[in-house]
């Protein structure tokens, strides 16, 4: 009997797979996209109705190879991809590539990796789903045309290596908008008063909440400390007392956004790693004898829906771990938010039955604190509520009424699985009756400002992106990623806060595409690819009615968008040598300000926002020296350029005399090497070993300008490339110094960090190289790690700790 053949998507969830299928079926792994469109050119006929074209993907070659052979004499393929659009994506371009006259191809959906389900979905194979293949290359193509027509825009006006995105953009937008709203914030001065009561021995607190029946506002101390002149020595008589019982219900198990969201907060993991992950717990771990197994649901879902049977588990673990009375009398269930796709379940534990404790020891500290997290909650949400005496008391005191409130938990409920997270219960009240008096031991004025909105986590924008319907759950890991490694925006104290060039870029963005810029114009988007999946709406139709507008941008845009790299964003700052408009560019090393009349006025600089965000020229930082211009005979300054401190006449712009700094600012440059010729073969005058503004040493001839004769500083290490002759020796480049080999161009070998005399004890390298620590430049005086340079090779020796 022939081998049946399933093809998946990671080599993780075939050995997962072809464990539980045995010997029957041939399992495969695409290892994600075989196909795509083409990376040099846009790959979308926008003239015969966005035809795409698509193209096997670089380095897949092999693995399309391996494909069809698993495939020759397969009557019927089961195509397994993820259970999404990416993954009917994937699918389709499977059987395009393995389609064979009387071949057919099922469609297999694994909603979690466990025997039952996977021999359930092998049994009851699905046709591929023209409605979701669609949607996701409506949206491939929708992504293509704006990032493949906008970033060349980005490159030509600021810098290469920009990207924009129809989801991406919009996401910046969001966190810009959100810094300017802190900019333009106004802190308000408002105080609180609080009262420290005791009574029978046992102390509580109470604060300032009406007066006259009308709640009351203190907007100064001096108003604060009136009142308390007035009341310091009045009694304070219980006026009020109100009990009563609140129910506090538990929360659904996860989706995916709410699952970045809970690990973020709790586990402080970013949304990538959740995700990775996730994918992982999804795909297969090694549980000892039993084999890998695929601990959770599928990871990609905006549904709270759970699998009857596995409500069944969790029911009977709930009553045989905590008792009858944590479980309700029926199954909890619970609604989808508008909009959602109910394709998968939401994301819970295979088997509730292997616990936290019982995976514990195959799993990684990361992966257990997130199954623990996702356990906890499906547990949690078949519980019964969290019951919470809660009281409070109004206090009187002449005109003012005081109030105090705390509480108690009754019975834990669900609280028992998650924990208590909530700041509501944190005080319990003495018995407290009306017309009690009580005693005043203290009242404590506190001075408070209103706060600005708070800078997005990845948590809220996770959050404000799924209220707002931009882009879907699955993205979201991605986006962020996306914005961070652009350098669009930054963490700050765990925040997310935009850079100057992702304030530059968001102008840019908003001035000149207004529509793909609009929140509420890409969540109508998004409804739309929606409306395709369910058969709704055209995918081409989609396509022409976005393109329309978006053309009319574009053409618009090639024209009048402004650049940064030529003329530049005006600014209210002047110049200081000749009273022109600065203004703001993007030069090789970042955002600067220079004089609008330049090049006849070459006056530029640094500049810094203030806590407004508006711009600031910063001055230039000089530090006088001995050394004097052989010039003009003034003081020499040392100022810090492009490629790192230099010395400069102080006489500037008269004089504008530089060189290299060979004291102040940077080491002083070693004698010559063991070696080299101590005369120069030139001119004979003596040779000495310099450094140059971007760093690197080299070997000059003192009789300079006459004799311009220049030699590379030798590493005394032999070029590694096998049949090279040649040495290494430093090179400067525009991103720092390097080492390079002598022959060069014959030999092009290259390292970016400093070679080190030394052999590695592992592998036998003739030579160890430099790590230096992040942030830090070759060569730098920080402390320095050596490793060893083979990749297959671990070795490597810490610096030496501070004295």
């Amino acid at each position: 009997m022939k081998k049946s053949l399933v093809v998946v998507e990671s080599p993780a969830k075939a050995r997962t797979i072809r464990k539980y299928l045995g010997n029957e079926f041939d399992v495969k792994a695409s290892v994600g996209h075989i196909r795509d469109l083409p990376v040099q050119r846009l790959g979308v006929d926008i003239k015969k109705g966005f035809i795409p074209e698509y193209v096997d993907i670089k380095g897949k070659q092999k693995i399309i190879s391996e494909l069809k052979k698993a495939a020759r004499g397969k009557e019927v393929i089961y195509l397994a991809p993820d259970p999404d659009r990416e993954g009917e994506a994937i699918a389709w371009h499977i059987a395009e590539a393995l389609k064979a006259k009387g071949r057919n191809f099922k469609r297999v959906l694994f909603h979690e990796l466990t025997p039952k389900a996977i021999r359930y979905a092998i049994d009851h194979p699905e046709e591929l789903s023209i409605e979701r293949f669609e949607s996701q290359q409506a949206r491939r193509i929708l992504d293509r045309l704006v990032g493949y027509q906008i970033s060349p825009l980005l490159w030509d006006k600021v810098k290469r290596g920009l990207s924009a995105g129809r989801v991406q953009s919009v996401a910046l937008r969001i966190i810009v908008q959100r810094e300017r709203e802190i900019f333009a914030f106004t802190p308000e001065e408002y105080w609180s008063l609080t009262a420290k009561l005791e009574t029978d021995g046992r102390e509580f607190s109470a604060r300032l909440l009406r007066e006259n029946q009308e709640k009351i506002e203190l907007k100064t101390g001096e108003r604060t400390q009136g009142i308390i002149d007035l009341i310091k020595n009045s009694p304070f008589v219980v006026d009020k007392v109100v009990s009563k019982e609140r129910r506090r219900n538990p929360l659904p198990p996860f989706t995916t956004s709410q699952l970045q969201q809970e690990a973020f907060s709790r586990l402080r993991f970013p949304t990538r790693h959740t995700m990775s992950l996730a994918q992982k717990l999804y795909e297969g771990i090694e549980l000892g004898t039993e084999g890998a197994v695929g601990l959770i649901t599928y990871m990609r879902t905006d549904s709270v829906r759970v699998a009857g049977e596995a409500v069944n588990e969790v029911r009977g673990l709930i009553q045989d771990r905590f008792g009858e009375s944590y479980l309700p009398s029926k199954p909890r269930s619970y609604r989808n938010k508008k909009g959602s796709q109910d394709a998968h379940e939401a994301i819970r534990p295979t088997s509730v039955l292997r616990s936290p404790e019982v995976v514990k020891q195959h799993l990684s500290s990361d992966l257990y604190a997130l199954y623990e997290l996702i356990w906890k909650r499906f547990v949690a949400s078949q519980m019964k509520a969290a019951l919470i005496d809660q009281t409070s008391a109004d206090i009187k005191v002449g005109r003012f009424i005081f109030r105090a409130t705390g509480s108690v938990i009754k019975f834990k409920g669900f609280l028992e699985v998650i924990g208590n997270a909530s700041s509501n219960e944190r005080e319990v009240l003495p018995p407290l009756k009306e017309g009690m008096k009580l005693d005043l031991k203290e009242l404590l004025p506190k001075q408070h400002f209103t706060q600005p909105p708070p800078r997005f986590t990845e948590a809220t924008l996770v959050k404000e992106l799924e209220d707002n319907g931009i882009g879907r759950p699955s993205t979201y890991a991605a986006i962020i990623s996306t914005l961070r490694d652009k350098e669009y925006i930054q963490p700050v104290k765990g925040q997310l806060a935009p850079t100057e060039l992702g304030f530059l870029v968001n102008d840019l963005l908003v001035d000149n595409f207004p529509g793909i810029m609009n929140v509420e114009f890409t969540a109508g988007m998004e409804s739309e690819l929606d409306e395709v999946e369910e058969g709704k709406t055209n995918w081409s139709e989609v396509l022409k009615r976005f393109y329309g507008s978006f053309e009319t941008d574009l053409h618009r845009a090639e024209k009048e968008m402004l650049s940064l790299k030529r003329e530049g964003l005006k600014t209210e700052i002047k110049c200081d040598l000749c009273g022109s408009d600065m203004v703001l560019k993007w030069g090789r090393n970042g955002p600067f300000l220079s004089c609008s009349r330049y090049p006849k006025c070459r006056n530029a600089k640094d500049y810094i926002r203030d806590e407004n965000g508006r711009i600031e020229a910063v001055k230039p930082e000089t530090a006088e020296t001995e050394e004097v211009c052989e010039k003009c005979g003034k003081p020499m300054v040392v100022k810090k350029g492009r490629y790192g401190p230099f010395l400069a006449c102080s006489g500037y712009p008269e004089c504008k005399n530089t060189r290299p700094v060979n004291g102040d600012g940077q080491e002083k440059p070693p004698p010559l090497p063991p070696g080299v010729e101590k005369n120069c073969e030139k001119c004979g005058s003596p040779l000495e070993v310099k450094r140059s503004r971007m760093g690197n040493l080299f070997i000059a001839c003192t009789n300079y300008p006459k004799c311009k004769s220049i030699i590379p500083f030798p590493t005394g290490i032999k070029c590694p490339r096998k049949g090279c002759t040649g040495e290494l020796v430093e090179r400067p480049s525009k991103k720092g110094v390097f080492f390079g080999c002598s022959e060069f161009p014959k030999c092009r070998f290259t390292l970016r960090n400093r070679p080190v005399k030394q052999t590695c004890p592992q592998c036998g390298s003739p030579y160890l190289v430099e790590s230096p620590p992040k942030g830090a430049s070759v060569g730098s005086s920080d402390r320095v790690a050596l490793k060893c340079p083979n990749k297959n090779c671990d070795y490597k020796v810490e610096p030496e700790p501070e004295p």
